[in-house]
């Protein structure tokens, strides 16, 4: 991010600065799905193939907290990252399926 918001001049500079914030967001969603890969290797080998629902529930609600404490609609966080971290746990059951087949 370069400028503040009331830095900005014109609408060009206002969506430009958008555009930098959410190609930011992306990569940190990229980054953070590194880290969500990671997680198959250090599961028990039972519970390789089962998402941690107790962790799932926990995550999300703390992200709606974390989401009104930053004057947010936390309704609409815990969406977001309801469907988030949906798709990282399809990307765990394939790596896991793919380790299993391997060993």
């Amino acid at each position: 991010m370069n400028k503040l918001p009331k830095d900005c001049s014109n609408l060009d500079e206002v969506r430009n600065e958008i555009d930098l914030i959410d190609k930011e967001i992306i990569n940190l969603i990229a980054e953070r799905l590194d880290f969500v890969k990671e997680v198959v290797k250090y599961r028990p080998a039972q519970q390789k193939e089962v998402p941690d629902n107790i962790r799932y529930l926990k995550v999300i609600q703390m992200r709606g907290e974390w989401a009104k404490e930053a004057g947010l609609n936390p309704t609409v966080i815990e969406d977001m990252y309801t469907r988030l971290i949906q798709y990282f746990i399809e990307e765990q059951a394939a790596i896991a399926k793919l380790e299993n087949k391997l060993t």
